[in-house]
């Protein structure tokens, strides 16, 4: 049984990683709510108990490989491979180009699972999902903790978030926060905090 969306909203705000105000996301859109999954991650009870829906949904997909973006879906990732004994990577970018370094390879036929902490458009699990089908991996699943998108974003195969929200987000040019003079925060991993 899935984690209520209410339970999951409360642990959110107690931590502090559900964030109102004028953001700037990963994406370039804007919104007046950001998801900071980092603050909820750093309590190993929300890990476990996040990254366990995670690998409770994709235990039985015979999984070799969890692989994430770095740099948000690293944490989770690592211990949703951990609790599903799966070899776990990541991809990075390296001048604007994600990629896997470090000496991490996938492998012809491994069955993958592409792990991250928040889709708003699903553009840097489109970039992982092209690294798996360069190596002629199989694409087995892709695991989110937050989908802003509320099931809008669609990835070529089977793929569950913990919690599904209808965020709003704006183009900047149509921002009403920027249009009444409010600078937006860029709060990621790419941002200023």
């Amino acid at each position: 049984m899935k984690l209520p969306k209410d339970q999951v909203l409360d642990i959110f705000r107690a931590t502090k990683a559900l964030l109102e105000g004028h953001f700037q996301l990963t994406s370039g859109l804007h919104s007046p709510q950001y998801f900071q999954c980092a603050r909820v991650l750093q309590y190993p009870k929300y890990l476990h108990l996040f990254a366990g829906e995670i690998a409770k949904h994709f235990e039985y997909a015979d999984i070799e490989v969890v692989i994430s973006p770095a740099i948000g879906g690293i944490v989770v990732g690592t211990e949703v491979g951990r609790m599903m004994g799966a070899r776990t990577l990541f991809a990075e970018r390296k001048d604007g180009v994600m990629e896997l370094r470090r000496g991490f390879e996938l492998h012809a036929g491994e069955r993958v699972l592409i792990v991250e902490d928040v889709v708003t458009t699903g553009g840097s699990v489109f970039e992982v999902v092209e690294l798996v089908k360069k190596a002629n991996a199989k694409l087995a699943g892709v695991g989110y903790i937050v989908d802003r998108t509320n099931g809008k974003v669609r990835f070529e195969t089977k793929h569950f978030s913990v919690l599904q929200m209808d965020v709003v987000t704006y183009q900047p040019s149509e921002c009403p926060m920027c249009q009444s003079g409010n600078i937006a925060v860029k709060p990621g991993s790419r941002g200023n905090y």
